[in-house]
């Protein structure tokens, strides 16, 4: 029977696992360190969703790349170094780098050639409502995304314009529900308080993460488990030189509600 006939069947059924990975830019690096935790217990993801950074790792996760495997490519390669200056009436930056850079390492080119089936949430500016996409062009979803607006660029898709899925949606939950039994959210956004806040750029990411976070606390209660390192809080969105300790931060975090909560498995 052919791959894809196999898939259709396999998205019929409710998978045992759904993993929900939030926006958060090189705070994202953190969501390896959840994953790890997880795969060491058992616990693997029948599906998976995603929004901006969580987008981007749930993609290579999806095209079987382990999580100290893409620790290394996102260390080595740092991907934001990868941006390019805009300096248009819609954006500072392109994200087009970006997407070049996690097009060298992923081997499917659609969607639904994963190995896992993949939802990534992104904003249509025109409807101005939430999508999560399933099908087609991997890099040009993913691109669309990470589009933080005001900062980045948006990303044309069939006429629409795209921005960061996390406007509408920064845990997207919804995709899975009735498609997985249980849901694990990941959040690598947690609000504070912080000390200090100093450039522009900074009090610019400080204002869209708490615009988001009431939604966040919504969504955390559609999760079985729910996964929202505090230390993070310490840690930029531009932070990328830091991946290693907010891999640690999640991985450790994971651990810690593994062990204090039973009703996963």
């Amino acid at each position: 029977m052919p791959f894809d006939i196999l898939k259709m069947l396999h998205l019929k059924k409710r998978c045992d696992y759904g993993l929900a990975l939030s926006g958060g830019a090189a705070r994202g690096m953190a969501h390896l360190g959840v994953v790890k935790a997880l795969y060491e217990k058992g616990i693997r993801p029948g599906a998976i969703a995603g929004t901006s950074a969580g987008a981007i790792v749930g993609a290579l996760l999806a095209d079987g790349y382990e999580p100290d495997e893409l620790l290394e490519i996102f260390m080595e390669q740092k991907f934001l170094s990868h941006m390019r200056f805009n300096f248009g009436k819609t954006g500072l930056l392109k994200m087009t780098g970006v997407g070049v850079a996690i097009k060298e390492y992923l081997r499917a080119r659609d969607i639904e050639d994963l190995k896992i089936p993949l939802f990534i949430t992104c904003t249509n500016l025109h409807t101005g409502k939430v999508e999560y996409f399933h099908k087609g062009d991997i890099i040009e979803k993913l691109t669309a995304s990470a589009s933080i607006p005001g900062l980045f660029a948006p990303v044309e898709i069939k006429g629409h314009l795209y921005v960061d899925g996390g406007v509408q949606d920064n845990l997207p939950v919804k995709p899975l529900k009735k498609k997985c039994k249980k849901i694990i959210g990941v959040d690598v956004n947690y609000p504070g308080p912080i000390k200090k806040i100093g450039s522009a750029i900074e009090v610019l990411q400080r204002s869209f993460h708490l615009s988001i976070r009431a939604k966040i606390e919504e969504k955390a209660k559609l999760c079985d488990w729910f996964i929202d390192p505090e230390e993070l809080k310490d840690y930029g969105l531009t932070d990328i030189s830091m991946g290693r300790e907010m891999f640690d931060i999640g991985y450790n975090e994971a651990k810690r509600v593994i062990k204090n909560n039973k009703n996963l498995k």
